[in-house]
């Protein structure tokens, strides 16, 4: 099915690109940006149409089980393999697992937003990386890192052999064009690029910010259900991926490829988002956050934050995630009888939190949007003081929590800060002073 969306937030005085999607987490797409330009019956024919080269980009081993085997075929005005060799570049603020650079504190941490900036930064530049865990080379981990940018990406791509990246804008809507097509993201969006897949960011407002996933692991997928049963939570039909498009064009174009913790460049003679067509089930994706069915308790108590899991990357034992995506989004609260924030609690998992607009319901103060939280394995953590109080002595008549998207990268792997996240003036020093004040009541 192709549906049509436009950009979301773009001003009004900006090109606002009405893109074509098809829809379907996890599907077989079929696209051609040129009738004719799919060969039928065959994946790699002796003269594929209109004179393209036949390509495979595999994001799994050939041998995967076919519930899990990740591969789509493109048809390409060049092949890949046509560009000189990478050289060395520096990484400046990104870093990679294992991440040793500072020892890992028990400490809550918590950071206010970083500034973008003035100097021309495109996406590239403007990347900086706040924590991690695993490490690229065993296919474990992931690390979260901020992205700034005040310009699109001009002559350059950008290519991640270490992960699939996947994006949530907290300001400002952006034009993803990857060598399957283009998709805009917008706050209140996610979209998530897979490994190896070239890209440039394009910026439809004059600043752009957001959080990024790079996840070393097995890919996102939706998660299983168990007793929620068939419906809930995200729907594979709500994902859409993006119809074929490329750019014919002749000239300079610098390709960054991060890949083994490094950044690599090197240089084509033409653009490499030259794909003509292409089908199968390894592409990018976008996802409307606002279309997540949210479930909760209509009795008493609170459930679990795993019931807000949208993406989940599986670590190899059952139930435990190389990293949960899990939001918090606006809902009804009804709960009778029921503190109805977050209980206080210390888990396994470690938690690495951002908001995109609003307030989150833990927080009374001092969780901004743009901001980082992070609480790791077994650190104590739930409301604060003034949250507390308030939800204490509420009328517990149903509440409506509105204007507000918070979300966690849940992993079983501890978040270790980078020596950047660790020296920023952004950290919040009296972060623990948010709990101070608590009043013994035991009678």
């Amino acid at each position: 099915m192709i549906v049509t969306s436009p950009a979301r937030t773009a001003p009004a005085n900006a090109a606002r690109p009405v893109l074509e999607y098809q829809t379907g987490f996890g599907n077989t797409h079929s696209t051609e940006a040129v009738p004719g330009a799919l060969p039928i019956g065959q994946n790699s024919p002796q003269r594929p149409p209109l004179g393209l080269y036949a390509e495979v980009l595999s994001g799994t081993a050939f041998t995967a089980p076919r519930a899990e085997n990740l591969s789509s075929w493109l048809y390409k005005l060049r092949p890949s393999a046509m560009h000189a060799p990478f050289r060395r570049l520096a990484n400046g603020l990104v870093r990679s697992g294992p991440f040793k650079e500072v020892e890992a504190p028990p400490n809550r941490l918590r950071w206010d937003p970083l500034p973008i900036g003035e100097a021309p930064a495109d996406f590239i530049d403007g990347l900086a990386t706040f924590a991690g865990n695993g490490e690229p080379a065993m296919q474990a981990g992931v690390a979260v890192h901020i992205y700034r940018a005040n310009r699109s990406m001009d002559e350059r791509c950008f290519v991640d052999a270490d992960g699939e990246l996947m994006f949530v804008p907290q300001l400002g809507e952006l034009v993803l064009f990857t060598e399957l097509g283009k998709l805009t993201v917008a706050p209140g969006e996610i979209a998530v690029v897979p490994r190896g897949a070239k890209f440039r960011v394009e910026l439809l407002e004059k600043q752009a910010r957001g959080y990024l996933c790079e996840n070393y692991g097995a890919p996102f997928r939706l998660p299983e259900l168990g007793p929620i049963g068939a419906q809930g939570l995200a729907q594979p039909r709500d994902f859409l991926a993006p119809v074929a498009a490329f750019e014919d064009k002749e000239g300079p174009c610098q390709v960054v490829n991060k890949f083994m913790g490094g950044l690599w460049a090197a240089d084509w003679q033409h653009s490499p988002l030259d794909v003509v067509a292409w089908h199968g089930r390894y592409a990018p994706y976008k996802y409307d956050l606002a279309r997540f069915m949210a479930i909760s308790t209509v009795s008493l108590d609170h459930t679990d934050p795993s019931i807000f899991t949208v993406l989940t990357s599986p670590s190899g034992q059952p139930g435990v995630a190389n990293c949960d995506f899990v939001i918090f989004p606006p809902r009804w609260l009804v709960a009778e009888h029921t503190f109805r924030p977050p209980w206080f609690h210390r888990n396994v998992m470690s938690e690495l939190m951002g908001l995109v607009q609003g307030v989150y319901d833990a927080k009374a103060e001092g969780f901004l949007p743009g901001g980082v939280s992070l609480h790791n394995c077994m650190s104590a953590h739930g409301p604060d003081l003034a949250t507390f109080e308030r939800a204490s002595a509420a009328a517990l008549k149903p509440q409506k929590v509105e204007d507000t998207l918070a979300f966690m990268w849940e992993s079983r792997y501890v978040f270790r800060p980078t020596q950047f996240a660790m020296s920023v003036p952004q950290l919040q020093k009296d972060y623990d002073r948010v709990w101070d004040g608590f009043k013994k009541h035991y009678r």
